[in-house]
This record gives structure tokens, C-alpha cells and sequence, in this order.
């Protein structure tokens, strides 16, 4: 019997970066363009072949169930999973019984041109735990780095280097096993989970996408998704 494609989206944060936005509306309906980020996530996952998703909700949560409701405008099947309290980004992953034996997770502010089936088939035939969607971003720091040697004496010197990093995308997928590690009932965020299976010795495979990846949390990448919209170039649901 074949896993169902199931997605679980992490819908419940305050958006305090794109306050005063988010005051009023969950981070995840805030516009971009004429429809709302999670409008353009969910029809997404639609393409995708996703054949449930679950919000975790938790602030201005009847929002949100107002305006998906169970699906049916975007005949995709919506429910819903509420938070008694902020849980953080993994934590409210224990509040879901039914999950399969493996599962797409990502946030809901998330704009992506990612592969969501490919990248969740892949992991299903990993054998990894969990697997992480990541992308290289660039920093430039602002001051002038001094390398010194043992003997206090300079041996180099950068002025306001560029460093690069593999960062997390807010895309994961996840074995059920993984729930193991979760405690119930207490904030467990997404650096807790990473921090605890590394302890454990788990296999958490990492996977570079070299395309298109926008946090809309973040004012900048924002910004960015409206001159996208503008000019008709954001990611396409199909």
C-alpha cells in the first residue's frame, strides 16, 4: 500500500517581522499581489499531487479556518490542528495523530519553486529520518576580520568579507519516527530537533535547491515577492 502525499503547514507564528502587517492578519494571509501567500502554498501542493494538508494554527487561528475552511475552493482537503499554547515550529507536529509514515512539513510563509513530490519521494527512499530542503545565503559582515596567529602577531586580513552558508528553507520531510524525539506538551523548536538527533546518532539528510526561495518573513524577501508578482514572475503552482 502506497504512503499518502500529506503536508502539514506550520501556520500558528505571530509574524513579528512584518508587523504592522501581521497585527491584524496571520503572517501566512498576508498578500502577495492580489492573493494571499498561503492561497498561492496551497495551490502548490495541489499541483504537487499533495492530497491532504493540515494547518497548525494557533494565532488569529479562525482566520485562517474562515478562509480555507476545508478545502473545497481549492479542492485540496484542509483540517486543522490548534494549539493550546506556542509550541514552536516542531512541536505542534505531537497534536496530529494521524500522520503517515512519512510527511512533507513547511512553513507557511514559505515561497518556493522547489519540487515538493520529488524532494518528499526522495527522502521516502533515503532511509533518513528526516530530510532538509537547504539553500546558500551570503553575509557580509561589517566589520574587517583580523586573523592572528598563537604569538598574538596578524597573519591576514579581510576587509567586510562575504561568507556562505547553508540555510534551512522551511521545507522538510519527515518520518514518522521522528515524533520519538518530540516531547509533548512543551515549545520544541526546529534547531531542538536538529541539536537532539544529532545526539542520537539519527541520519538527517540535507538536500541544496538552487532555485527560487523567499521567506516572506523576513521585510526584504517580501519586498522582493511583490516586484516578482508585479512582473508576473513568481513560482508557478503547476
Amino acid at each position: 500500500m502506497s504512503t499518502p502525499f500529506r503536508a502539514v503547514i506550520l501556520a500558528g507564528g505571530r509574524g513579528t517581522r512584518l508587523r504592522p502587517y501581521t497585527v491584524t492578519l496571520p503572517k501566512p494571509l498576508v498578500p502577495v499581489g492580489d492573493e494571499p501567500i498561503l492561497d498561492i502554498v496551497m495551490r502548490q501542493l495541489k499541483a504537487a499531487g499533495v492530497e491532504r494538508v493540515t494547518l497548525a494554527v494557533s494565532h488569529l487561528a479562525e482566520l485562517l479556518m474562515a478562509y480555507f475552511g476545508e478545502g473545497a475552493r481549492l479542492g485540496l482537503p484542509i483540517d486543522y490542528s490548534r494549539e493550546p499554547q506556542p509550541l514552536g515550529t516542531v512541536g505542534p507536529l505531537r497534536l496530529i495523530p494521524d500522520l503517515p509514515s512519512t510527511f512533507l512539513v513547511m512553513n507557511g510563509d514559505i515561497l518556493t519553486d522547489l519540487d515538493f513530490r520529488g524532494f518528499w519521494e526522495r527522502h521516502n527512499a533515503s532511509g533518513a529520518i528526516a530530510s532538509v530542503g537547504t539553500v546558500d545565503r551570503t553575509t557580509t559582515l561589517d566589520y574587517g576580520v583580523m586573523h592572528v596567529g598563537a604569538d598574538g602577531v596578524l597573519t591576514a586580513f579581510q576587509e567586510k568579507p562575504t561568507l556562505t552558508h547553508s540555510v534551512s528553507m522551511g521545507v522538510y520531510a519527515f518520518s514518522r519516527e521522528v515524533l520519538r524525539f518530540v516531547p509533548a506538551d512543551q515549545p520544541f523548536g526546529f534547531d531542538n530537533l536538529m541539536l537532539t538527533l544529532l545526539a542520537h546518532g539519527e541520519r538527517v539528510r540535507c538536500e541544496p535547491h538552487a532555485g527560487r526561495w523567499l521567506d516572506i518573513g523576513r521585510p526584504d524577501d517580501y519586498e522582493a515577492a511583490q516586484r516578482l508578482s508585479l512582473d508576473g514572475r513568481l513560482p508557478s503552482p503547476a
